[in-house]
């Protein structure tokens, strides 16, 4: 599992760099994306999605700040 934090990005460098990191692993690994509120929580999960990507979930971390789960 590899945990990329983009907190500090905004779109649409979000996905972009999103899509890098999943780019670099094998199949059925699992990226955990650190994201604040907003567009790149809206639109992460559903460019991944849209890119076949599964997203496993997302959750509440604290502050302004979640956790998307997607596997390659």
């Amino acid at each position: 599992m590899k945990t990329l934090d983009i907190t500090k990005e905004h779109c649409p460098m979000t996905f972009v760099k999103t899509k890098i990191e999943l780019s670099k692993l094998q199949k059925g690994d699992i990226l955990e994306v650190l994201v604040t509120e907003g567009e790149p929580l809206d639109n992460i999960p559903k460019s991944s999605a849209e890119q076949g990507f599964e997203v496993l979930g997302t959750e509440y971390v604290s502050g302004n700040i979640h956790k998307i789960v997607i596997r390659k």
